[in-house]
Protein backbone atom coordinates (compact mmCIF):
# COMPACT_ATOMS: atom_id res chain seq x y z
CA UNK A 1 0.00 0.00 0.00
CA UNK A 2 1.28 3.49 -0.91
CA UNK A 3 1.79 6.39 1.44
CA UNK A 4 -1.44 7.58 3.10
CA UNK A 5 -2.92 10.81 1.72
CA UNK A 6 -5.04 13.52 3.28
CA UNK A 7 -8.03 11.99 1.47
CA UNK A 8 -7.42 8.64 3.19
CA UNK A 9 -7.49 10.41 6.56
CA UNK A 10 -10.73 12.20 5.63
CA UNK A 11 -12.38 8.88 4.67
CA UNK A 12 -11.22 7.11 7.87
CA UNK A 13 -12.38 10.00 10.11
CA UNK A 14 -15.61 10.44 8.07
CA UNK A 15 -15.04 14.17 7.56
CA UNK A 16 -14.24 16.44 4.61
CA UNK A 17 -10.70 16.95 3.33
CA UNK A 18 -11.08 20.62 4.33
CA UNK A 19 -11.77 19.59 7.96
CA UNK A 20 -8.65 17.42 7.99
CA UNK A 21 -6.61 20.30 6.60
CA UNK A 22 -7.95 22.75 9.19
CA UNK A 23 -7.42 20.33 12.08
CA UNK A 24 -3.86 19.43 11.10
CA UNK A 25 -3.00 23.08 10.43
CA UNK A 26 -3.91 23.90 14.03
CA UNK A 27 -6.83 26.17 13.11
CA UNK A 28 -9.42 26.64 15.83
CA UNK A 29 -12.59 26.29 13.73
CA UNK A 30 -12.77 22.50 14.18
CA UNK A 31 -14.71 20.94 17.09
CA UNK A 32 -12.53 19.23 19.69
CA UNK A 33 -14.15 15.80 19.23
CA UNK A 34 -13.75 16.04 15.42
CA UNK A 35 -10.12 17.09 15.78
CA UNK A 36 -9.40 14.05 18.02
CA UNK A 37 -11.00 11.72 15.48
CA UNK A 38 -8.90 13.23 12.66
CA UNK A 39 -5.65 13.01 14.66
CA UNK A 40 -6.42 9.39 15.59
CA UNK A 41 -7.13 8.50 11.93
CA UNK A 42 -3.90 10.18 10.81
CA UNK A 43 -1.92 8.16 13.39
CA UNK A 44 -3.57 4.85 12.41
CA UNK A 45 -2.77 5.44 8.74
CA UNK A 46 0.72 6.79 9.39
CA UNK A 47 -0.15 10.05 7.62
CA UNK A 48 2.44 12.76 8.28
CA UNK A 49 1.53 16.29 7.11
CA UNK A 50 4.55 18.10 5.70
CA UNK A 51 6.08 20.14 8.54
CA UNK A 52 2.72 19.92 10.33
CA UNK A 53 1.06 22.24 7.85
CA UNK A 54 -1.11 21.44 4.87
CA UNK A 55 -3.39 23.23 2.53
CA UNK A 56 -5.54 21.12 0.21
CA UNK A 57 -2.65 20.53 -2.19
CA UNK A 58 -0.39 17.64 -1.28
CA UNK A 59 3.00 19.24 -1.97
CA UNK A 60 4.22 22.16 0.11
CA UNK A 61 5.07 25.27 -1.84
CA UNK A 62 7.01 27.05 0.92
CA UNK A 63 5.38 30.20 -0.44
CA UNK A 64 3.17 32.72 1.36
CA UNK A 65 0.52 34.69 -0.48
CA UNK A 66 0.37 38.41 0.39
CA UNK A 67 -2.72 40.33 -0.70
CA UNK A 68 -2.57 44.11 -0.18
CA UNK A 69 -4.88 47.00 -1.11
CA UNK A 70 -2.06 48.56 -3.13
CA UNK A 71 1.60 47.98 -3.93
CA UNK A 72 2.38 51.67 -4.49
CA UNK A 73 3.86 53.97 -1.87
CA UNK A 74 6.22 53.87 1.07
CA UNK A 75 3.76 52.30 3.53
CA UNK A 76 3.26 49.15 1.47
CA UNK A 77 6.91 48.88 0.43
CA UNK A 78 7.94 49.05 4.11
CA UNK A 79 5.34 46.45 5.07
CA UNK A 80 6.52 44.08 2.33
CA UNK A 81 10.17 44.70 3.28
CA UNK A 82 9.43 43.45 6.81
CA UNK A 83 7.46 40.47 5.50
CA UNK A 84 10.19 39.51 3.05
CA UNK A 85 12.94 39.73 5.67
CA UNK A 86 11.12 37.34 8.04
CA UNK A 87 9.96 35.00 5.25
CA UNK A 88 13.49 34.61 3.90
CA UNK A 89 14.84 34.06 7.40
CA UNK A 90 12.44 31.13 7.80
CA UNK A 91 12.84 29.70 4.32
CA UNK A 92 9.71 30.97 2.57
CA UNK A 93 9.03 33.07 -0.52
CA UNK A 94 6.33 35.73 -0.94
CA UNK A 95 3.79 35.91 -3.77
CA UNK A 96 2.27 39.40 -3.96
CA UNK A 97 -1.11 40.45 -5.28
CA UNK A 98 -3.01 43.74 -5.36
CA UNK A 99 -6.75 43.97 -4.63
CA UNK A 100 -7.15 47.74 -5.17
CA UNK A 101 -10.34 49.17 -3.59
CA UNK A 102 -12.59 46.43 -4.85
CA UNK A 103 -14.09 43.48 -2.95
CA UNK A 104 -14.57 41.58 -6.25
CA UNK A 105 -10.90 42.05 -7.07
CA UNK A 106 -10.07 40.87 -3.54
CA UNK A 107 -12.00 37.64 -4.14
CA UNK A 108 -10.19 37.11 -7.47
CA UNK A 109 -6.78 37.76 -5.89
CA UNK A 110 -7.46 35.38 -2.99
CA UNK A 111 -8.83 32.61 -5.23
CA UNK A 112 -5.77 32.91 -7.47
CA UNK A 113 -3.54 32.02 -4.49
CA UNK A 114 -5.15 28.60 -3.92
CA UNK A 115 -2.77 25.75 -4.68
CA UNK A 116 0.15 28.16 -5.09
CA UNK A 117 0.80 29.01 -1.43
CA UNK A 118 0.77 27.37 1.99
CA UNK A 119 -0.93 30.33 3.71
CA UNK A 120 -2.11 33.90 3.29
CA UNK A 121 -1.39 37.34 4.72
CA UNK A 122 -4.23 39.72 3.92
CA UNK A 123 -4.44 43.47 4.52
CA UNK A 124 -7.95 44.64 3.61
CA UNK A 125 -8.93 47.67 5.71
CA UNK A 126 -11.24 48.95 2.97
CA UNK A 127 -13.68 46.10 2.30
CA UNK A 128 -16.46 44.76 4.53
CA UNK A 129 -15.83 41.95 6.96
CA UNK A 130 -18.53 39.84 5.26
CA UNK A 131 -16.91 40.27 1.83
CA UNK A 132 -13.50 39.38 3.24
CA UNK A 133 -14.67 36.25 5.05
CA UNK A 134 -16.57 35.12 1.96
CA UNK A 135 -13.48 35.61 -0.23
CA UNK A 136 -10.96 33.82 2.03
CA UNK A 137 -10.37 30.19 0.92
CA UNK A 138 -11.67 28.08 3.84
CA UNK A 139 -8.82 25.56 3.86
CA UNK A 140 -5.92 28.03 3.66
CA UNK A 141 -4.43 29.29 6.93
CA UNK A 142 -4.49 33.09 6.98
CA UNK A 143 -3.41 36.00 9.17
CA UNK A 144 -5.22 39.32 8.68
CA UNK A 145 -3.64 42.76 9.12
CA UNK A 146 -5.88 45.72 10.06
CA UNK A 147 -8.99 43.84 9.00
CA UNK A 148 -12.35 45.62 9.03
CA UNK A 149 -14.21 44.93 12.28
CA UNK A 150 -13.45 42.41 14.99
CA UNK A 151 -12.47 39.23 13.16
CA UNK A 152 -12.55 36.11 15.32
CA UNK A 153 -12.48 33.45 12.59
CA UNK A 154 -8.81 34.14 11.72
CA UNK A 155 -5.90 35.47 13.79
CA UNK A 156 -5.28 39.15 13.14
CA UNK A 157 -2.90 42.01 13.86
CA UNK A 158 -4.47 45.39 14.50
CA UNK A 159 -3.06 48.85 15.02
CA UNK A 160 -4.49 51.01 17.81
CA UNK A 161 -5.32 53.87 15.43
CA UNK A 162 -7.47 55.75 17.95
CA UNK A 163 -4.70 55.85 20.53
CA UNK A 164 -2.28 57.18 17.89
CA UNK A 165 -4.64 59.96 16.80
CA UNK A 166 -5.38 60.91 20.41
CA UNK A 167 -1.63 61.12 21.15
CA UNK A 168 -1.16 63.49 18.22
CA UNK A 169 -4.02 65.78 19.32
CA UNK A 170 -2.56 65.90 22.84
CA UNK A 171 0.85 66.82 21.41
CA UNK A 172 -0.52 69.62 19.22
CA UNK A 173 -2.64 71.10 22.02
CA UNK A 174 0.26 70.90 24.48
CA UNK A 175 2.45 72.79 22.00
CA UNK A 176 -0.03 75.65 21.78
CA UNK A 177 -1.98 74.85 18.58
CA UNK A 178 -5.67 75.74 18.81
CA UNK A 179 -7.11 75.49 15.28
CA UNK A 180 -6.34 71.94 14.11
CA UNK A 181 -7.61 70.66 10.76
CA UNK A 182 -7.72 66.90 10.21
CA UNK A 183 -7.17 65.53 6.70
CA UNK A 184 -9.04 62.23 6.93
CA UNK A 185 -8.42 59.13 4.84
CA UNK A 186 -11.04 57.48 2.59
CA UNK A 187 -14.39 56.97 4.32
CA UNK A 188 -14.60 53.24 3.62
CA UNK A 189 -11.21 52.48 5.18
CA UNK A 190 -11.17 51.16 8.77
CA UNK A 191 -7.80 52.79 9.60
CA UNK A 192 -9.06 56.17 8.38
CA UNK A 193 -12.31 55.81 10.35
CA UNK A 194 -10.50 54.92 13.58
CA UNK A 195 -7.99 57.77 13.21
CA UNK A 196 -10.82 60.23 12.58
CA UNK A 197 -12.69 58.91 15.63
CA UNK A 198 -9.56 59.25 17.76
CA UNK A 199 -9.19 62.86 16.56
CA UNK A 200 -12.84 63.65 17.39
CA UNK A 201 -12.71 61.91 20.79
CA UNK A 202 -9.51 63.69 21.83
CA UNK A 203 -10.84 67.12 20.86
CA UNK A 204 -14.15 66.43 22.66
CA UNK A 205 -12.25 65.50 25.82
CA UNK A 206 -9.37 67.99 25.78
CA UNK A 207 -10.70 71.01 23.87
CA UNK A 208 -14.50 70.76 23.74
CA UNK A 209 -14.86 74.38 22.57
CA UNK A 210 -12.54 73.91 19.61
CA UNK A 211 -14.32 73.58 16.23
CA UNK A 212 -13.89 70.17 14.57
CA UNK A 213 -12.77 70.71 11.00
CA UNK A 214 -12.36 67.73 8.66
CA UNK A 215 -11.17 67.60 5.05
CA UNK A 216 -11.59 64.19 3.39
CA UNK A 217 -8.64 62.76 1.48
CA UNK A 218 -7.67 59.39 0.00
CA UNK A 219 -4.23 58.69 1.58
CA UNK A 220 -2.39 60.06 -1.51
CA UNK A 221 -0.15 63.14 -1.74
CA UNK A 222 -2.51 64.86 -4.18
CA UNK A 223 -5.34 65.08 -1.64
CA UNK A 224 -2.89 66.52 0.89
CA UNK A 225 -2.01 69.19 -1.67
CA UNK A 226 -5.71 69.87 -2.35
CA UNK A 227 -6.43 70.10 1.39
CA UNK A 228 -3.64 72.66 1.78
CA UNK A 229 -5.15 74.76 -1.01
CA UNK A 230 -8.56 74.58 0.75
CA UNK A 231 -6.96 75.73 4.02
CA UNK A 232 -5.13 78.61 2.30
CA UNK A 233 -8.30 79.78 0.52
CA UNK A 234 -10.53 79.54 3.60
CA UNK A 235 -11.21 82.35 6.05
CA UNK A 236 -11.42 79.82 8.91
CA UNK A 237 -8.34 79.97 11.17
CA UNK A 238 -5.87 77.06 10.98
CA UNK A 239 -2.58 76.81 12.84
CA UNK A 240 -2.02 73.03 12.57
CA UNK A 241 -2.82 70.20 10.17
CA UNK A 242 -2.97 66.57 11.28
CA UNK A 243 -3.18 64.25 8.27
CA UNK A 244 -4.34 60.64 8.63
CA UNK A 245 -1.20 59.41 6.89
CA UNK A 246 2.26 60.72 6.04
CA UNK A 247 1.75 60.91 2.29
CA UNK A 248 -1.14 63.38 2.65
CA UNK A 249 0.90 65.30 5.24
CA UNK A 250 3.83 65.49 2.80
CA UNK A 251 1.57 66.75 0.00
CA UNK A 252 0.14 69.37 2.38
CA UNK A 253 3.60 70.39 3.60
CA UNK A 254 4.85 70.88 0.04
CA UNK A 255 1.89 73.07 -1.00
CA UNK A 256 2.04 75.22 2.15
CA UNK A 257 5.74 75.91 1.60
CA UNK A 258 5.18 76.61 -2.10
CA UNK A 259 2.62 79.23 -1.01
CA UNK A 260 5.22 80.90 1.22
CA UNK A 261 3.90 79.58 4.55
CA UNK A 262 6.47 78.81 7.23
CA UNK A 263 6.11 75.39 8.86
CA UNK A 264 5.58 75.30 11.79
CA UNK A 265 5.65 79.05 12.57
CA UNK A 266 2.53 79.76 10.44
CA UNK A 267 1.01 76.28 10.25
CA UNK A 268 2.25 73.06 11.88
CA UNK A 269 1.94 69.78 9.95
CA UNK A 270 1.79 66.22 11.29
CA UNK A 271 1.13 62.79 9.77
CA UNK A 272 0.63 59.14 10.72
CA UNK A 273 2.71 55.99 9.85
CA UNK A 274 6.35 57.22 10.00
CA UNK A 275 7.29 56.18 6.48
CA UNK A 276 11.06 56.50 5.83
CA UNK A 277 10.64 59.82 3.99
CA UNK A 278 9.05 61.42 7.09
CA UNK A 279 12.39 61.39 8.92
CA UNK A 280 14.15 63.24 6.11
CA UNK A 281 11.43 65.90 6.00
CA UNK A 282 11.52 66.29 9.81
CA UNK A 283 7.78 65.47 9.85
CA UNK A 284 6.10 64.89 13.20
CA UNK A 285 4.13 61.67 12.93
CA UNK A 286 2.81 58.55 14.62
CA UNK A 287 5.26 55.67 14.31
CA UNK A 288 3.58 52.33 13.63
CA UNK A 289 6.76 50.33 12.85
CA UNK A 290 5.33 49.14 9.55
CA UNK A 291 8.12 46.70 8.71
CA UNK A 292 7.84 45.11 12.16
CA UNK A 293 4.10 44.54 11.72
CA UNK A 294 4.79 42.88 8.36
CA UNK A 295 7.48 40.66 9.90
CA UNK A 296 5.25 39.77 12.86
CA UNK A 297 2.38 38.78 10.54
CA UNK A 298 4.72 36.43 8.65
CA UNK A 299 6.04 34.97 11.90
CA UNK A 300 2.52 34.22 13.17
CA UNK A 301 1.50 32.60 9.90
CA UNK A 302 4.60 30.39 9.67
CA UNK A 303 4.11 29.35 13.32
CA UNK A 304 0.61 28.20 12.32
CA UNK A 305 1.94 26.39 9.25
CA UNK A 306 4.50 24.61 11.41
CA UNK A 307 1.88 23.42 13.89
CA UNK A 308 2.42 25.91 16.72
CA UNK A 309 -1.19 27.13 16.78
CA UNK A 310 -2.64 30.52 15.87
CA UNK A 311 -1.96 32.30 19.20
CA UNK A 312 -4.18 35.13 20.40
CA UNK A 313 -7.09 35.90 18.04
CA UNK A 314 -6.28 39.63 17.96
CA UNK A 315 -2.83 41.13 18.57
CA UNK A 316 -3.03 44.90 19.14
CA UNK A 317 0.00 47.05 18.27
CA UNK A 318 0.46 50.36 20.06
CA UNK A 319 1.75 53.26 17.93
CA UNK A 320 4.08 55.97 19.28
CA UNK A 321 4.36 59.71 18.74
CA UNK A 322 7.54 60.92 17.00
CA UNK A 323 7.85 64.70 17.51
CA UNK A 324 10.00 66.48 14.92
CA UNK A 325 10.51 70.00 13.59
CA UNK A 326 7.13 70.46 11.83
CA UNK A 327 5.24 70.85 15.15
CA UNK A 328 7.62 72.59 17.55
CA UNK A 329 5.96 74.53 20.37
CA UNK A 330 4.51 77.92 19.56
CA UNK A 331 6.26 81.00 20.93
CA UNK A 332 5.71 81.31 24.66
CA UNK A 333 4.65 77.65 25.08
CA UNK A 334 6.88 75.11 26.83
CA UNK A 335 7.49 72.17 24.48
CA UNK A 336 5.69 68.93 25.23
CA UNK A 337 5.99 65.50 23.57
Amino acid sequence: MGEATIRDVARRAEVSVASVSRALNGLNNVRGETRERIVAAAKELGYVPHAGARSLSLARTRAIGVVLPDLHGEFFSECVRGMDREARRRGYLLLLSNMHDDSEQAAVALRAMRGRVDGLLVMAPHITLESLERALPAALPAVLINAPGEVTSRPSLRLDNRAGAEAMVRHLLANGYRHIVHIAGPEGNVDARERLQGFRDALAELAPDMPVRIITGDFNEETGEAAARDILESDAPCDAVFAANDMMAIGCLHTLRQAGKRVPEDIAVAGFDDVPLARYLALTTIEVRIAEIGARAVSRLIDMLEGKGPGAPIELHEPHLIARATTVARAGVSAHG
